[in-house]
């Protein structure tokens, strides 16, 4: 069921989709909360009767806000979230609210307080995350639109593993007011269709400025569902040569180049790019200490005084020490404890400091290199899904995890509009592509993405269990 097709079936989609979400959730695990009582509150809009998803970091009034942590296990918020008002005005309708990595940090969906999320193709492997709930309810035909957020890859690389479109747009095109945050500098709000079509109309939706985020965009939101006709001549893809040369999977590497070779043959113009290999085995790292320095900084009011979860102790700091302490997961923990060690006055120039150079560094060298071209591409990730048992048994240092599995926080470093969409299988299993564009062209990163849709002839696929 796509966006179209849940328009067509009224309220019949929002009850189907319902149904569908109870009868697989035991299998999936993807819903923290169910949501029965929505109703569409626009007929005539752009998305009435559209049965979403949201992910659970997403402020929804009157309706648990937990983003997977039990420090916000009793969280109720007293507003919506701008995205969840635009939806609503849309005319969609919530049906669940998603699971996702604890307070979105994670690329696996095995750290949420509810337990690991089900791979729809495959149940014993992951979804990837942290938007990993979101992306299953999407590829498992439960809801045609869901949304979720994206700090390095955590829309695209679960869009990649479930066989769905992801779509991360630039920064401040959609408005971050109400969402619990993880990095302020790098998160993006964005969401999980089945088509292109569907992710260009769902911009429309969610796009626009917003005065409670400072942040957001005033730039003009445009129909950009009706402005994905192109010519395959007009075209120029970047390849990233990085990436297609540390893959160690040959078959998704021959998939790719093939690909490659089909859209020349169309006629569209392809180059090749490499940047320096150094700068590109430095981006996990950079990106480590500056998501997890001002996530340290975000996260200090989660301390169980002025809302969530509060642990009794004989004084304030008891307090907080323990509703920290059993709040947060071990996981977690490392995380602020790498984020504090980065912020500390004499690790600042040499740690936090430096990472941000290098950022910057990274963002004129991305910069220089797609003024050549409209997009550039890679294959979203060299390998499947992993199986749920061996994900923490990966091997960091290798230049195939280092480039190949953390090169499209590129576009989160430079606030760049990014998507990720089915380009083959393995096994069975879905292979992603991603595609990265200049700030605020959605309209070339869409017509990009639907000349690759249309060759593949993969879209509005559903995986159901």
């Amino acid at each position: 069921m796509n966006i179209s097709e849940a328009k067509k079936l009224k309220e019949e989609a929002v009850i189907k989709s319902r149904m569908m979400a109870k009868k697989s959730n035991e299998k999936l695990n993807a819903i923290v909360t169910l949501i029965e009582d929505d109703k569409c509150e626009n007929p005539n809009g752009k998305l009435a009767n559209v049965p979403i998803a949201v992910k659970d970091n997403f402020s929804t009034s009157n309706i648990r806000t937990t983003a997977c942590s039990n420090i916000l296990n009793n969280y109720i918020a007293p507003y919506d979230a701008t995205a969840i008002k635009k939806i609503k005005e849309a005319g969609a309708v919530m049906i669940a609210k998603s699971s996702m990595d604890e307070l979105a940090m994670g690329g696996s969906n095995l750290t949420a307080n509810i337990g690991p999320c089900h791979n729809p193709y495959d149940l014993k492997r992951i979804s990837g995350g942290s938007s990993g709930g979101s992306a299953v309810l999407v590829a498992s035909g439960v809801t045609p639109l869901a949304l979720g957020t994206d700090t390095g890859d955590s829309i695209r690389k679960p869009a990649a593993f479930c066989g769905v479109v992801g779509t991360k747009p630039s920064y401040g095109r959609i408005s971050r007011y109400g969402v619990i945050p993880y990095a302020s500098s790098l998160d993006h709000v964005g969401y999980f269709t089945t088509n292109v079509q569907d992710a260009a109309l769902a911009l429309e939706v969610l796009a626009g400025r917003d005065d409670l985020d400072m942040t957001s965009s005033y730039e003009e939101v445009l129909e950009y569902s009706k402005l994905l006709d192109y010519e395959y001549k007009d075209l120029t893809f970047g390849v990233i040569d990085n990436v297609v040369d540390v893959l160690s999977d040959l078959e998704v590497k021959e998939t790719f180049l093939k690909l490659i070779a089909e859209l020349e043959e169309k006629g569209a113009k392809i180059k090749h790019i490499h940047f320096d290999n150094d700068l590109m085995k430095a981006l996990f790292p950079t990106y480590f200490i500056i998501a997890n320095a001002e996530a340290t900084a975000n996260h200090s009011n989660l301390d169980g005084v002025r809302f969530g979860v509060s642990k009794e102790g004989e004084s304030m700091e008891e307090v907080m020490i323990n509703s920290r302490t059993e709040g947060f997961s071990s996981f977690i923990k490392k995380r602020f404890v790498v984020g504090s060690y980065s912020l500390f006055e004499k690790n600042q120039e040499r740690v936090f400091k430096k990472a941000q150079k290098v950022r910057r560094v990274v963002c004129e060298s991305v910069l220089k290199e797609l003024s050549k071209v409209d997009v550039l591409i890679a294959p979203a990730s060299g390998k499947v899904a992993p199986y749920i048992q061996n994900e923490e048994k990966q091997d960091e240092l290798t230049d195939e995890y280092l480039i190949a599995e953390n090169h499209m926080v590129i576009a989160n470093f430079a606030g760049l509009p990014s998507i990720t969409l089915p380009m083959g299988f393995k096994d069975g299993l879905p292979l992603g592509v991603n595609l990265t564009a200049k700030a605020f062209d959605e309209v070339g990163m869409f017509k990009c993405a639907k000349a690759f849709e249309d060759l593949t002839g993969l879209k509005d696929l559903v995986k159901e269990v």
